[in-house]
């Protein structure tokens, strides 16, 4: 998509130079290349007139009497004031749409962690999720194995995402630095697909135990779950627990339960397990999403409105909530990680929160703000 939004740039770009106001001449004794339109058919008896041979005329385009074509200052601007010539201008270079960066990744303090030398290198991150697209231009290089915790066909495959939700928080957490698309937060983490919830975006308690198992016996060093459900399950506790006492950080999204005033007791599962790092959403403001979930449950913020990230089939879109908050905090979680390689999960989330930036009230935005670089030099 990116691609073909860049090619339709540069042919706007380029169309609107020729017929832009004005003649721009280069300012040398050789000869530059231009973009010359005639009022009218091509003349190239004209050309020959102004002393430009037929070595010099570049191409001769079909739909509009344009050619591209070598010329001296000289040739420029006597072609550049006859009548028959509409427009003549120099070909001006372009380039593709490079990597866009969103908005979050600065806000948490990505670029100073890397400027630092991190990037999440050698960090594990499970997404429990809809799985990943690892075909996308943007994720390939960072995809390292997956599980589905479904048996039929539909949806047995990790690494098919027929929501696109997993897609787009992996792309939060580690799209690659490759001039596409977007960048992740921590750009060079890898990232496991564990599909625990279906095609629709929908799963259950079960699965998402059956995704933290795997995690816990495949060494996974973060588990990141935008997900939860309004009832509490004891197994569904007892597993998160087991995962962080088996060292595994276990982050998830606070919910999207979350009244305007910012009132209320609202956290969902398995975010309110003490266990888990329960991460409300934040605007570029710094001000809460007005759907981020409440209460003494909240731990921590992040960016969580209007996030750009990967879908599916090398495409891009901006989504809300703190489905795409909870993959910040996995990423700085894994800048910080690869930077203090001796903390325990326990003395890296007491560092996260002890390093958030505070942004007011405990029970909307829980420490505050998630900084890598901060934790970084702590």
């Amino acid at each position: 998509m990116k691609k073909i939004f860049s090619v339709f740039f540069a042919f706007v770009l380029l169309f609107g130079m020729i017929f832009s106001p004005g003649v721009i001449f280069a300012k040398n004794s050789g000869t530059d290349q231009y973009l010359l339109q005639f009022d009218g058919n091509v003349e190239k008896g004209l050309l020959k007139a102004f002393g430009v041979k037929d070595s010099d005329i570049l191409h001769t385009f079909n739909l509009l009497p344009v050619v591209s074509l070598n010329l001296t200052e000289q040739q420029a601007r006597g072609l550049a004031n006859h009548p028959k010539i509409k427009g003549l201008e120099v070909n001006a270079t372009v380039q593709a749409l490079g990597q866009t960066v969103p908005w979050g990744v600065p806000r948490v303090q990505s670029p100073e962690a890397n400027n630092l030398g991190f990037t999440g290198k050698g960090i594990k991150v499970a997404i429990l999720d809809t799985g990943i697209d690892r075909n996308h231009e943007d994720l390939s290089a960072n995809v390292k194995g997956g599980f589905s915790v479904f048996t039929d066909t539909a949806n047995s495959d990790p690494y098919y995402d027929g929501s696109g939700h997993g897609t787009h928080v992996a792309g939060t957490v580690a799209a690659v630095d490759n001039q596409l698309g977007v960048i992740g937060v921590a750009k060079n983490a890898e990232l496991y697909a564990v599909k625990v919830l279906n095609n629709s975006g929908s799963g259950s308690y079960e699965g998402i135990a059956k995704g933290i198992e795997w995690s816990i016996q495949n060494g996974m060093d973060i588990i990141n779950m935008s997900l939860g459900g309004s009832s509490s399950s004891s197994i569904l506790e007892q597993f998160c627990n087991l995962a962080y006492q088996e060292g595994i950080l276990v982050v998830a999204a606070a919910g999207n339960s979350g009244t305007r005033p910012g009132r209320g007791d609202n956290v969902g599962y398995p975010a309110k397990y003490s266990s888990v790092i329960a991460v409300a959403a934040t605007d570029q403001s710094d001000k809460r999403g007005t759907f981020s979930s409440t209460g003494p449950a909240v731990e921590i913020s992040a960016p969580g409105v209007g996030i750009l990230s990967t879908t599916p089939n090398n495409n891009y879109a901006s989504y809300n909530g703190t489905s795409m908050a909870s993959p910040h905090v996995a990423a700085v979680a894994a800048l910080v990680w690869e930077a203090k390689p001796n903390l325990t999960n326990v003395e890296l989330r007491q560092l996260l929160n002890q390093t958030a930036k505070n942004l007011g009230s405990a029970t909307q935005y829980g420490h505050g703000l998630v900084q890598a670089s901060a934790a970084i030099q702590y």
